[in-house]
């Protein structure tokens, strides 16, 4: 039974020693490409391990996600996905759905708080009216108030690249070559690794490797079977962002 289309996909059967860092950063890779993340929740606690979040500004870009990738090897996984059964706190502020919900929850959070803290305060006053000594009354255990997963850093929407800026380690301006199956990328972000290329460019027919350039994480050369091939994945990544500051950028690699 399928879900209604909704701003978030749920994805499971993810890979449980992929650090949550890297997973996150991994993740906005794949999927920035089909429109604008607003946040990535993946939590590395034992009951939401191997699951993760991704919330999008659009429902379009959501339903294209789960269409797209539904099943694709991520770090030797294949993923399942689905809409969320619920919308998101971001999502649940921009329809302006969220403040009933959540002060509902917080004042029933702060309620219960005021109860333990009575009852701590009750049970150390008749401890003292009982004459027991204060350095041997019992510690009153505060029962933690449950409070939600914690707040994850947005994924930024990806900027406008500033006119005129100039990567730190430019690549030196080629001439475009003629067609080939070797395709050369420049601008890439330091944490850059062969997976997440792997993974964006193996979508594409004819992918055969990733090439990545020891000590330079900037560049990186990606082989198809034809020219054809990596013309096709060269016309559809470029300016891709990998991150929202480093956009790619593809030409043919020299022979």
């Amino acid at each position: 039974m399928s879900m209604q289309p909704s701003h978030t996909i749920y994805i499971n059967n993810l890979n449980e020693k992929i650090k949550k860092d890297e997973l996150k950063k991994s993740l906005y890779a794949i999927f920035s490409q089909f429109g604008q993340i607003l946040d990535i929740v993946a939590l590395k606690t034992l009951k939401m391990r191997g699951q993760a979040f991704v919330i999008f500004k659009e429902v379009n870009s959501a339903a294209n996600a789960l269409r797209s990738m539904q099943g694709f090897p991520f770090y030797d996984k294949p993923m399942r996905i689905q809409f969320s059964k619920k919308d998101s706190d971001i999502i649940a502020k921009m329809k302006g759905t969220f403040v009933e919900g959540e002060r509902r929850k917080r004042d029933h959070d702060e309620d219960h708080s005021r109860k333990k803290k009575k009852k701590g305060s009750a049970a150390a006053a008749a401890a003292a009216n009982a004459g027991v000594p204060p350095a041997v009354q019992p510690m009153i255990p505060q029962a933690p108030v449950a409070r939600g997963p914690p707040p994850t850093v947005p994924a930024p929407a990806p900027p406008m690249a500033p006119t005129g800026a100039t990567p730190a380690a430019p690549a030196p301006a080629l001439p475009e070559q003629p067609p080939n199956q070797i395709l050369f990328i420049t601008n890439l972000p330091e944490e850059t690794n062969e997976m997440m290329l792997s993974m964006l460019f193996n979508q594409f027919p004819g992918f055969k490797e990733v090439r990545l350039v020891p000590g330079r994480h900037d560049i990186a050369f990606v082989e198809f079977e034809t020219d054809m091939q990596a013309g096709a994945a060269k016309d559809a990544l470029q300016g891709f962002k990998i991150t929202p500051s480093n956009a790619m950028k593809i030409t043919f690699a020299k022979k």
